[in-house]
């Protein structure tokens, strides 16, 4: 028993650790994006999010937030998850190739000031990359949330939050308290602006 206390309370202090490091490095960039997507909401555009596994998980939470609400009542904002439809992602995957899959959306659905927004803990999934090179051809803007090292994605976007971790684990819950963080962000700047009718 004393040695699953332990366990417990060095998980709770790694995370504690790791939260003040990514409040220092990255809280810039957490505000940048709220500023960005607050201006595509204001203008007219809307949010595309793609990732794999936990974080395709990660897009439809973030989009689910945006579309329905995160704590204030206020008018529905455009956000897609590029991962829930079931047969663009099977057309694409089997007439194209799995790393076609976010691309092809990207080019039917991105327009000039939509913000393309990719989760990948290795910041290398080779789908969200061809994405962001496809979003570049449509004029969007990019966002990159990853883990602790340089990457492609992190190359590629205009703003990059890389969490200073190496476990997926940690990088993966890292990820949702800032997408959180964000959608907080995000409402708090639009109600308060009154832009939320």
């Amino acid at each position: 028993m004393n040695r699953e206390m332990d366990f417990i309370t060095q998980q709770f202090q790694q995370r504690a650790e790791l939260i003040e490091q990514t409040r220092i490095n990255c809280s810039p960039q957490i505000s940048q994006i709220i500023d960005l997507i607050c201006q595509a909401f204001k203008s007219g555009n809307k949010l595309l999010l793609m990732g794999n596994g936990g974080s395709a998980a990660d897009c439809q939470h973030m989009a689910a937030e945006f579309v329905g609400r995160f704590e204030r009542e206020r008018a529905a904002w455009p956000a897609i998850a590029l991962t829930t439809d079931t047969s663009i992602l099977t057309a694409i995957g089997n007439d194209y190739g799995y790393d076609h899959v976010f691309s092809r959306q990207i080019e039917a659905l991105a327009n000039p000031g939509d913000v393309v927004f990719g989760i990948s803990t290795s910041g290398n999934s080779v789908n969200v990359v061809r994405g962001f090179e496809a979003a570049i051809q449509k004029g969007s803007s990019l966002v990159a949330l990853t883990g602790g090292h340089d990457s492609r994605m992190s190359e590629l976007a205009q703003i990059a939050i890389q969490i200073p971790a190496k476990r997926t684990a940690s990088i993966q819950e890292m990820h949702l308290f800032i997408e959180h963080l964000i959608c907080a962000g995000v409402e708090l700047a639009m109600v308060k602006e009154g832009d939320c009718s």
